[in-house]
């Protein structure tokens, strides 16, 4: 029977605790590899976010408070939303259009709930994107409810309104606290509103406003998203300053639907032809449809005094790759000073290189896919 020196034992035992090392280093290395790679994953879709954080500030108790995440498809794609959760009740989100083609927006609405919470709250709010590709982006959310300030109702909403017509909203303010609580002043930078302010009680530690918030006839058409800033004299130089949002829809004389016509990608000498609806208050005539640019051709139906008109865009596509973003002004018989506006927007391709295969991305319209395989984030197309 032979015996093993110890030297050899030695050996065989440093082979495998160097063999065990390798293995470890492998799956550590697998592991890191795994992680970096959903890192690069999550790269291109927060790009696509103009903001991945919000701070509500300190809000009143019951009022509306509600931000929009903005997403913008920079990719040739499209890109699907598949939901939005959140880690905590203080935020309600949703998602408003959840399929996003190349140049369009898209929303995750984060409503901070102030009727159900006080205090300090937060939230992560977790987007999933599906198909074409995967990815999760996380948002973040959180503010100070005030208990002792409510606002009723909890935001100023206007809706629809006409141009060039005043317009006024009603808001109470309830305060419990301390006796000698008061709003010291009421600012916005928008030359947009008025504001009255009237103290209609003080009692046993309760204090009450009536707010009268008035929209002022020269208010230009579009949407209006504001607030006015409450001042109080709270002694918390964090707590003096209280928002109150506001939001009005004014809607012009003349509308254009829809306000951006989106045309995609188009291949140089291709034609492309689609209509957009003029309305209005009341009956008019189209005079001339006016654009910068002869790649556009127009034919409107000018003859009766309608409320609705039909306008045909016919888009030749030039040799010259690029976006266009193409303004038009519509000009009626109620005056170039009430014209319509629209937008038309539309992606020329580059030629087929040598005469074959598919036409050549735009500079600005980087595949979604490509982003990330340069990021080590997705496999090679075979």
């Amino acid at each position: 029977m032979r015996s093993v020196g110890t030297g050899m034992v030695t050996k065989l035992e440093a082979a495998r605790r160097s063999w065990r090392l390798w293995a470890q280093l492998g799956v550590w290395t697998a592991m890191l590899t795994c992680w970096g790679g959903d890192a690069s994953a999550q790269e291109w879709a927060e790009k696509m976010f103009n903001t991945l954080e919000h701070d509500f500030g300190t809000v009143a108790r019951g009022a509306d408070t509600v931000f929009r995440f903005e997403i913008t498809n920079l990719y040739k794609e499209d890109m699907q939303i598949l939901g939005v959760r959140s880690s905590c009740g203080c935020t309600s989100p949703s998602v408003e259009n959840p399929i996003i083609k190349t140049h369009e927006k898209a929303y995750i609405v984060a409503k901070f709930n102030t009727r159900t919470h006080v205090g300090r709250k937060g939230a992560t709010l977790t987007v999933t994107f599906g198909a074409p590709f995967a990815a999760e982006v996380q948002l973040r959310v959180h503010g100070n409810i005030r208990s002792d300030v409510v606002f009723s109702p909890g935001a100023i909403d206007f809706g629809e309104v006409e141009e060039g017509k005043p317009h006024e909203q009603r808001v109470s303010v309830a305060y419990a606290g301390r006796s000698n609580w008061e709003i010291v002043d009421i600012t916005n930078d928008n030359d947009a509103f008025e504001v009255e302010m009237q103290e209609v009680q003080r009692q046993a530690g309760r204090v009450d406003y009536q707010l009268l918030v008035r929209l002022r006839d020269s208010v230009p058409s579009g949407y209006i998203k504001d607030q006015l800033t409450v001042v109080t004299n709270d002694t918390r130089a964090e707590t003096q300053r209280i928002p109150l949002y506001v939001t009005a829809s004014v809607r012009p004389e003349l509308s254009v639907t829809p306000s951006t016509l989106v045309l995609n990608r188009v291949a140089p000498g291709d034609i492309v032809t689609k209509r957009i609806l003029v309305r209005g208050r009341e009956p008019f005539r189209v005079v001339s449809v006016d654009c910068p640019d002869n790649c556009l051709q127009f034919q409107a139906d000018n003859e009766d005094a309608k409320s609705l008109h039909w306008v045909e865009v016919t888009f030749t596509a030039g040799d010259n790759p690029g976006d266009l973003n193409i303004p038009i002004q519509i000009v009626t018989d109620r005056g170039a000073e009430h014209a319509a506006h629209c937008n038309v927007l539309a992606t020329v391709t580059a030629p087929p290189a040598g005469g074959a295969g598919e036409s050549a991305a735009a500079a600005s319209d980087e595949s979604a896919e490509e982003t990330a395989r340069r990021n080590r984030a997705l496999p090679a197309k075979r």
